[in-house]
């Protein structure tokens, strides 16, 4: 990778390349060498690169979490010789900045980071921050989440929030090389590989992965978290790619739900706390590759409005971990089922919801506490996949859409 400045031209040939700057000198830039490999680009045994990336995600949450044996706030000094120990000491809240998928795990990194870390937390799309006036606080860590680190809405609000003096930032980003990390005091590469399809699966649980070690290196430098709580969270996010692995062998029975959903036009996905985030990333799933139209909900929001929607016509999914608010999903889930809706429950082994007529229930292999949004988001990543392959659409190159969006 050569580092180009504003008005180069760069004249590339095989083996050799020259470039010459604005007022045409030829000039020598900074060059990085990057080793990658061709086998990220070939499919193997799967149908799609979006399937490939699916079932990669237990290896690449494997990578992003490599050599994480304690937490400390070294594992985020990035590349640009940031200091994180000294700026976590010194920031009172965090504002994240995100689009898309990336923006649903800023909104799943909100929960853990008010919840363990005790940080009051800020979550923004980034094309609308940029944009509006908002009350800067300089003690504030600006963290952005992209997979490319080229975002154009992202870069520019991260440069808006700069500009208003806020100079503590932090990305969480899958290419070292890019313009986010550059940009940034702070980072963690997520190390996810080379992701082709258009729909956003391992990037974005790496991310979460990223952002929970966030979590949790904030809550330590604050005194917020025991030894014996860093040691149960190091244990789980160790356990984390054999439970992906678990949970990627329910397999067969997403695709008999995505032989239901497949004919369907619309679809209602509900959640609720620290999951209400993994419906709308659902949700989305669901919209970007098989075009029916979805929307997500958190559940206790149905008797104001959307319940108007609910016909057998309309499926619903309900993301059901046995957590705190279990009782008060299933009583969202009546509500539903006396209205004739039809609903399709990812429930944990020990919540007691049982399949039932109008009622399809697939049970997850275990409860994994905070880190359950990490889980419970695969097989909405498969329901979707499989409903697109059922009705034939460009899984890995939807309609209309750009794999990095690089311009507004």
């Amino acid at each position: 990778i050569v580092y180009l400045e504003e008005g180069d031209v760069v004249d590339v040939q095989l083996g050799k390349y020259w470039i010459v700057d604005k007022a045409h000198k030829p000039v020598i830039r900074s060059v990085k060498t990057v080793h990658a490999h061709s086998g990220a680009a070939e499919l193997g045994p799967y149908r799609h690169y979006m399937q490939k990336e699916i079932f990669e995600q237990p290896r690449a949450i494997g990578d992003t979490l490599e050599g994480v044996t304690g937490i400390v706030p070294g594992l985020f000094d990035g590349p640009n010789g940031g200091d994180a120990a000294k700026v976590f000491a010194g920031i009172d809240s965090v504002l994240i900045l995100a689009c898309g998928t990336s923006y649903y795990s800023g909104c799943t990194a909100k929960y853990w980071l008010e919840s363990i870390a005790k940080v009051p937390t800020q979550v923004e799309i980034a094309s609308e921050y940029r944009y509006r006036d908002s009350v800067p606080n300089p003690k504030t860590l600006v963290v952005t989440i992209t997979q490319s680190g080229e975002t154009a809405d992202t870069l520019a609000a991260l440069r808006h929030a700069q500009g208003l003096g806020m100079q503590h930032t932090l990305t969480v980003c899958n290419v070292s090389t890019s313009a986010m990390v550059r940009e940034c005091e702070l980072a963690y590469i997520t190390r996810a590989g080379v992701e082709i399809g258009v729909a956003s699966t391992k990037a974005f649980t790496t991310q979460l992965a990223g952002l929970f070690l966030l979590t949790l290196a904030l809550a330590k430098t604050k005194g917020r978290l025991s030894a014996e709580e860093e040691a149960g969270h190091l244990k789980a996010m160790r356990h984390l790619p054999a439970a992906l692995q678990a949970v990627l062998a329910l397999e067969p029975q997403l695709i008999a739900w995505a032989e239901d959903f497949a004919p369907k036009e619309n679809a209602l996905f509900l959640g609720r706390g620290l999951h209400y985030p993994i419906a709308l990333e659902g949700a989305l799933k669901l919209k970007e590759i098989t075009y029916i139209h979805a929307e997500a909900y958190a559940a206790g929001e149905l008797k104001h409005g959307p319940l108007a929607l609910v016909t057998s016509e309309m499926p619903v999914v309900a993301v059901a971990p046995n957590d705190t608010l279990i009782e008060k999903l299933k009583s969202n889930l009546q509500e539903v089922r006396a209205r004739g809706g039809v609903l399709y429950v990812l429930a944990d082994a020990d919540s007691h919801i049982a399949s039932g007529e109008g009622l399809h229930v697939i049970r997850m292999p275990e409860h994994y506490g905070a880190l359950s949004p990490l889980l419970h988001v695969v097989p909405l990543q498969l329901l979707a996949y499989h409903t697109a392959c059922a009705r034939g659409t460009d899984v890995d190159k939807p309609r209309n859409l750009a794999k990095s969006v690089t311009v507004e």
